[in-house]
């Protein structure tokens, strides 16, 4: 593995993130596919990377791996949320989040029912969505995939840094 100075790798590391939530955004917008509020919460790692990738890149020499840790600790998180998010999937459990779960309308009139109805229809969180139907991984799956390879490469990034010096 390439040696890359530890403000190199934030830098890299804030790419890394911002693309990630470049392509649940695009797959969002141009694949329409809905997010269920699960692959909103996979979401919020990401962006706590990207600024601790761009904290990491102008910190002062002896925060830089300090900031980077953390965001292999996120890279975790969110690899934990799309685990629970996979299992959902699978129906090997319940989400955790009410929102997932269908509405329940109240209400005895017509009226009332509509009014208490969202706004906007989620998605359950237990219907997968795939970003490539030829390939039978979910959104959530290729989310823990790419977490936990981001996180291994991160932290093999760190300790080849670590022993070279």
């Amino acid at each position: 593995m390439q040696r890359r100075p530890p403000r190199t790798l934030a830098v890299l590391v804030a790419l890394g993130a911002a693309a990630a939530l470049g392509i649940a955004y695009a797959a969002e917008v141009w694949g329409e596919l809905v997010p269920c509020a699960l692959c909103l919460v996979e979401r919020w790692p990401y962006r706590v990377v990207v600024v601790l990738g761009v904290l990491a890149a102008i910190a002062p020499r002896g925060l830089v791996r300090t900031l980077l840790a953390l965001a292999i600790i996120c890279l975790l998180a969110d690899a934990a949320v799309a685990a629970v998010h996979v299992g959902v999937e699978l129906h090997w459990w319940p989400s955790p989040l009410p929102e997932c779960a269908a509405p329940h309308l109240s209400g005895s009139s017509i009226t009332e029912r509509l009014a208490s109805m969202p706004a906007r229809p989620g998605k359950p969180c237990d219907e997968p969505s795939f970003l490539i139907p030829a390939i039978p991984l979910s959104m959530a799956a290729m989310n823990l995939l790419f977490a936990l390879a981001f996180a291994v490469v991160l932290t093999i990034s760190l300790a080849v840094h670590r022993s070279r010096r």
